[in-house]
Order: C-alpha cells, then structure tokens, then sequence
C-alpha cells in the first residue's frame, strides 16, 4: 500500500470512528476496493492500526478486498491480538507473499433428466449404486415376423442405451426377455401343426369345398361378434377373399373339368383359405395336440429370425437374455412366495393375483401408471389371453380385476409341474420373475412399449412388490411412443404391419435410424414416405458435409502447414462449434431429446458449408485443423447413436459393412492420380481445342465412375473434388440428372413448338383481308357493309353504336396485319 498520506489517514480515522463493526469492515471493503494492497508497497501506520481492530477475516465472502488485505498484513505483521514487537521491527522482516486465491463462480451443469411414466415428469436421473444401472426391457412375443413396431421400441432403446453408456458414461448391465410361452404363441403353434396335418392329407376338392364351408359358418360367428370396426373390416376382406377363391372350384366340379384344372383351383382355394381352415381345425382338433415340443418350435424359430433383424438394424444385443421356459422353476417359486405374503390365491388349479388384498394395503398401490385404467375389463382381459378368458375362468376370481399369476392347462396346451398341478405361467409374472432373480428387488430402469403400460407394467409392478414386499420394484419406468403406418394404427392383428425384413428392402438400417433420431422416443412416429425422405436428405446432407472435409484433408501440405493462423472467420466458426456442442449436451440432458441435436448438428454443418464457401470464393483454402475437429465430433455422435456401425475415423464408413477392407484408404491415392491425370489431360485439350478429348473426359466423370461408386466434381479454377459414395445413389442420382436433362430438353422443344404454332397462326390470321374476316360468322352477324363489316345481328337486330366501334376496332387491326402480310409478301421474307 502507498505510503500513509494525509488523505488515506483521514480515510482510515473516519472508518476508526464507525461504532458498529459490520458497518465498519463494509466501509474498510469500499476504501479498499479502490487501493492496492497485495502489489508490495510498504505498510502505513494507517493500515497497522486498522488491522489491530480486527480479529479475524470476515466470514461474508462478499468483503473479499477486506479478507485479502487482512491475509497479506496478517503475513507481515502475525496475529493482529499479538502486539508485542513495534511496527517498525516487524515491517523490517516484511516479505512479499502470494495473494490469496479464489475459484471462479462457474455454472451449474446440467443434469440427465428422463421421462419417467411413475410421475409423467421429467426426472432427474439417479442411479442406485454409483455410475451403475441395471435395465430390464420387455422382450418380444416371438410367434410371427418382427415388425416397424418392434423397430420402433428396440432402436428407441438402443438410441438410449448407447447414449447412456457411451455418453453420459453409465457402466449399464441390460437385461432383455423372450416370451416364448404365451396364448398367442400356443395357438399359432396348433394352427400351423394342424394345417400342415391337414395339407398333408391332400383332400379331395370335395371334401375340401365342404370343409371350407364349415370354416366359414364359424368364421361368420366370429364376424358377428367383432365390434372393433377396423378389425371387423380386416375380417370382412378375409371372408370375401375366400368366398372369391372358392367359387372357381365349385364352377369347375359342376362342369366336369378335368382333374389338373380342379387340383390347382383347389391349390389356390388352400392357400388362400389358409387362416379360416386353421381357425376351423384349431376350434375342432386343438384339444388333441399334445406334444409340447409343437410349441417350443414356433417360438424357436421366430426368435432367430428377431435377433437376425436386430442385428441388421445394429441394435446391440442385450447383456442377458431370459426366456420364459427356461425359467419355469423361479416362476413356481415366485408365484408361491406371493401367495405366502398373502397376495396370490388358487382356483381350480390356477393362481390369481388379490388386486383387492394389495390395494388395500397401506405400504401398496396398485395401478401406480394408469391408475385411471383400473377395472378396465377389456384391455385386463387382453392381458391375460385369448384362451384365458372363458366365463370359467373368469368365474375363477376373486374380483374381475384379478390376474392370472399361473394357469391350469387345459387339453392342447403345453404344461409344467407345480403345487397346484399341471399348469404354464401367466403372461406378466414372467417378467418379474426373471427380472427379479437377475436384477434383484429395485432396479433403475424398466422399459417397454407404451401399450404395456396397463395392464402388463402395472401388474408387473403390483406381483414385483408384493413378492419383495417392498414400493419400489422400479425406479425410471420409460415407455417408447406408438408408430403409425402413413397416420393409419399398426396392428400384427389386423394385418397392418410392415415387418423389418421389408422395410430394409426400402432403406439401409441407418436411414431407419436417422428417421426414429429425429423424432422424440417417448411420442408417436408416423412411418411415412415423407418421414423417410426427411431421413435419406439428412443422410445426404451429412454425407456431403463429410465427403468435403476428406477431399480438404487429403489436400497434401508439410506438417506446420497443418496449424494456420486463425481469422475472424475461423475464431467465429469455434464459437459456434462449442455452443453447438453445449446445446447438444443440453438437448441430450432434457430427456436425451435427439431430435434437437440432430438439429443442432444439422445447423453446425450449415455453418461449416457457409464457411467452406466462402473460403472457395476467395481462392483460399479453409482450416483444415478446424473443420477435421467439427467432423470427429459429429462422426463420434453419430457412432454413440449408433448410425455408424463400422469402423470409421470420419464420416460414414465407405464400401459394404463388415469387410475388414478400408475402401477409401486403399483406392484414394489411386483415383487421386486419375483426376489430377484427367485435369492435365483435359488443360491441354481446352488449349488445342480438342472437344472429342472433352467428351471421353465428361463421359468418364458422368458415365463410367459413377458405375463404380465414384464422383469426381469439378469447380472451375480449382482442383477436382475426388469423393466415394455409395454406387446406388450415384445411380440415383445420375438418373435424376437425366430425367431433369430430358425434362429441361422437352420444355425447351415444347416451347419451340408453341412458338411455331403461334407464329403460323399468326402468319395464317395476317393472309385473310379484313373485308373477309367477318363473313365467316354467319352464326353471329346476318348482314355486312360495303367493307365487310357486319351492321345486323343474326336476328335481323342492328347493331347498337358501341357494338359498331368495337368491330371497327378490331377491322382496323386486322386491315394493319395483313398491309403487313402483303408487304412480307413483296419483299420475299416469308419463308
């Protein structure tokens, strides 16, 4: 501090002289906020004598001019209640110390929230043990081809899980079933035995005409008590189609025809009957199947083929797989524990679950989802099956809102042993046991499909806490929204689906992808045409944006070449980079909402493009450091989002996924030598004017390269762009040049045309006299004057004044075309 001037004295006796000490310190901060202390000038008497007024720093950290001032004559003088040595002696060992440090203020970081359907918010995420989640996830019911629905849950799943683990850095343990024991599985499994039974009998067209037709008697009982509208319409079709294909082979037994021609009428008539025959023979012989490996055999098979769509879509498979039948004995024994705890009785053999006796229990709720669903009888009789809702069965319950913990086989379904006699498990007990025995009694997250919510979750959640006697089986309950066919309900029943195998016919499992991460997992999406396009633009779009910054990379400079001085432009472009990359982590904190970051990285690449451009236009050459940095971090969020399965240190992997072969590393330098090769060769053809030369150079830009996945762009004044893109849409898009080319041409000739035509008509009005040019309207006009101009109206009528002008007007012009005509005529200029 400056020496002890008279000012800074009065300064210091005015503070001396405030009473109260808090007003004291406040007024010393406000004096010192405008002096330096801590820059090594010598101590006044002035400041010794404050000091000695003091005990300690203040404790508000709002005085920090007073606590730092306090600390630095503390380190000169000692204890400001020592006052043993005079001033002068200490101030002679003063010494020069570190002021004292503050940390910055900084921001508060955002926290992962997730929508959590036990309170319809947004919750904050926190995991029970540390950075580790355990992740239990409705598996599929596999009796029939994985569907855009099961795309929908699985991808949104996988989107969240890499997101978690890959970003967030979550250690996740993911655990996944398969239902391979269930209504639907039991009654497809008799149906196809049964039929193939009955196909392999080869019966008689007549007998086979007559088995139909009783198929159709019960089929029309079905009809009648259908009251969904949309699937009595499916039904109805499916009547007609047969009524259709039986009436061919009626026609051709009462005609005699001769017997190939009734054999395949009765092919056709099979085939196309297939779904009622089975119906029919299920209803008439389902009794008498038996053996349980009939039903082990369907599931089996649908089961490989799920896992081979969900690896065509790059899901990753989950950490443990359970099937139902394989853990048949845990089930027992958790259905017997429930009815221990006093939550689970026995009927004729079957186990229910009391929703009354553990509602009614004070550390309970049950319906904790959709409470305002309970006591919804239809959708608690979906849950429970199609052959488990008979009036005996249902007369079985305690309450009509009870469930079926384990059920009594009935003839023609598979069976296990039990306590309470041969039986299978119910549908939503296999969760929780298999869960329950893995994950233990609390797990972080449960995921499923929002049509599981009641009653499979909710009943899940009552038989889970009612086994472990506890409220919180589940902690994060997340549901991944609906999919819609073109705005219309998708539905396996009523044979409105798209499965996975057909979808990736239309497009790669990446587009797929792109498509579901630009909507929110939790909300419906709509499976469209235009939902797709949006996709393969972004893909597009992305992929320039990556095919740009290999071509600037590859550009050859020394290695200090690499690090350029930075503009304007590139201190900018950063910027926005690391605001973008905020708003990204942001987005990904607020319920892992892809959709804005995909639009966040969607603005970033705009940015770059805008930069690149405007570096192009000025001759000069964009920072490569810089736009290699924003390409790593997009590649890496599209790898944890899992819209890059192979190996690729930049942008979309080239050539066919799964070859150990790096495309792009090994064929570059070689087409690198064709375009400079090419540019050399057609720099000497502009010169010596060769256009032939040209040509074979265009048509090996336009035609040949492209056929091998390859486009070269070139920019006038700069060096050819070499990029690798994926042969189909070059193809693509080659014939999207033409068809424009071709589009282009006929609008030109089409022009051409109306311009000739125009131009003959013209030419064909010049040549008639105006005295002629009104005679021919005998429809309009009854008399004419001397000039041809016509004075009455085809009644006899004459023409009114105004009427009168307007023809003259129109005889003048006329009169002037063809003085016109005429001259054309007599200068030879007509061709």
């Amino acid at each position: 501090m400056a020496g002890s001037t008279g000012e800074q004295a009065t300064d210091y006796r005015s503070i001396l002289s405030i009473s109260d000490e808090a007003a004291r310190v406040r007024a010393l901060d406000q004096h010192l906020s405008t002096r330096s202390y801590v820059q090594g000038y010598s101590l006044s008497q002035a400041d010794v004598d404050v000091f000695r007024q003091l005990s300690a720093p203040p404790a508000d950290s709002r005085l920090f001019h007073v606590a730092r001032w306090f600390r630095h004559i503390e380190a000169l003088l000692g204890d400001p209640r020592d006052k043993g040595e005079p001033f002068e002696l200490q101030a002679s060992k003063s010494r020069r110390v570190q002021p004292q440090w503050f940390p910055p203020a900084g921001t508060e970081p955002c926290k992962l929230r997730l929508y959590n359907s036990l309170t319809r918010n947004k919750d904050v995420f926190i995991p029970q043990d540390g950075k580790k989640v355990t992740w239990y996830c409705c598996g599929p019911t596999v009796y029939d081809a994985s569907h855009m629905g099961h795309a929908r849950s699985y991808i949104s799943f996988d989107i969240l899980r890499r997101v978690l683990k890959d970003y967030f850095q979550y250690d996740v343990f993911y655990c996944m079933n398969i239902t391979d024991i269930d209504d639907k599985i039991i009654r497809r499994a008799r149906q196809n035995y049964l039929f193939e039974q009955y196909q392999e009998q080869k019966p008689l067209a007549a007998r086979l005409l007559e088995d139909v037709r009783a198929a159709l008697k019960l089929f029309a009982v079905k009809l009648n008590e259908t009251t969904d509208p949309d699937k009595r319409q499916m039904l109805e079709r499916i009547q007609h189609t047969v009524e259709l294909a039986a009436e061919p082979l009626e026609q051709a037994m009462h005609s005699s025809l001769a017997g190939e021609e009734v054999d395949g009428r009765a092919e056709v008539l099979m085939e196309e009957a297939k779904d009622l025959l089975s119906d029919w023979l299920d209803a008439t012989c389902g009794s008498e199947v038996t053996d349980n490996s009939i039903f082990s055999k369907l599931p089996k098979f649908w089961e490989e083929e799920f896992h081979k769509d969900m690896e065509a879509l790059n899901v990753l498979p989950p950490d443990v797989l359970t099937r139902v039948s394989e853990y048949v004995p845990e089930i027992v024994e958790f259905v017997q524990k429930i009815v221990d705890n006093g939550y689970g009785y026995a009927s004729n053999g079957s186990v229910y679950f009391d929703t009354v006796k553990f509602a009614a229990s004070e550390k309970h709720s049950y319906g904790k989802l959709v409470p305002e669903a309970v006591g919804d009888q239809r959708a608690l009789q979906e849950g429970e099956g199609d052959l488990s809702v008979s009036a005996d069965r249902l007369s079985e319950k305690h309450s009509p809102n009870d469930f079926a913990l384990w059920k009594a086989s009935k003839p023609g379904e598979p069976s296990w042993p039990c306590p309470w006699g041969k039986g299978r498990p119910g549908w939503h007990i296999e969760c929780s046991a298999m869960a329950g025995t893995l994950l233990g009694a609390s797990m972080d997250i449960h995921g499923g499909g929002f049509d599981l919510r009641f009653p499979h979750h909710d009943n899940e959640l009552a038989q889970s806490e009612a086994y472990f006697e506890n409220d919180c089986w589940v902690r994060y309950f997340l549901h991944t929204g609906h999919l819609t066919i073109a705005g219309c309900k998708m539905s396996k029943s009523l044979k409105n689906f798209i499965t996975i195998k057909d979808a990736l016919k239309k497009h790669s499992a990446r587009q797929l992808r792109l498509a579901f991460l630009m909507h929110s997992w939790k909300d419906t999406l709509d499976y469209s045409s235009n939902t797709m396009e949006s996709a393969l633009q972004y893909e597009k779009f992305m992929n320039e944006f990556f095919l740009n910054v290999k071509d600037i990379l590859r550009a050859p400079v020394d290695i200090t070449g690499q690090f350029e001085k930075w503009e304007d432009e590139e201190a900018e472009l950063n910027k926005n980079f690391y605001d973008k990359k905020m708003a990204v982590h942001e987005a990904l904190c607020d319920n892992v909402d892809t959709r804005t970051v995909m639009e966040e990285m969607r603005a970033l690449v705009s940015q770059c493009n805008l930069y690149m451009a405007t570096r192009k236009a000025a001759r000069r050459r964009p920072n490569r450091a810089l736009l290699e940095s924003i390409a790593l971090y997009l590649t890496r969020m599209l790898k944890i989002f899992g819209a890059i399965k192979e190996e690729s240190s930049l942008g979309f992997p080239v050539g066919e996924p799964g070859t150990s072969l790096n495309l792009e590393s090994t064929v570059m330098p070689y087409l690198q030598v064709l375009s400079e090769f090419r540019e050399g060769v057609r720099k000497i053809a502009r010169e010596k004017k060769v256009p032939e030369v040209l040509q074979l150079s265009d048509a090996l830009r336009d035609d040949v390269l492209p056929e091998l996945g390859v486009r070269f762009e070139d920019h006038e004044g700069l060096p050819t762009v070499v990029k690798l893109v994926d042969r189909d849409t070059l193809m693509k898009e080659r014939e999207e040049k033409k068809r424009v080319e071709e589009e282009k041409k006929r609008k030109k000739e089409e022009a051409a045309r109306r311009k000739q035509e125009q131009e003959a008509a013209k030419l064909a009005k010049m040549k008639i006299p105006p005295s002629e040019m009104f005679l021919s309207e005998s429809d309009k006009y009854s008399k004419f004057d001397e000039n041809g101009l016509p004075t009455h109206d085809t009644e006899g009528k004459e023409l009114s004044r105004g009427q009168a002008k307007k023809l003259r007007k129109l005889f003048e012009a006329q009169e002037k075309l063809h003085k016109e005509y005429l001259q054309m005529v007599q200068n030879g200029s007509l061709q």
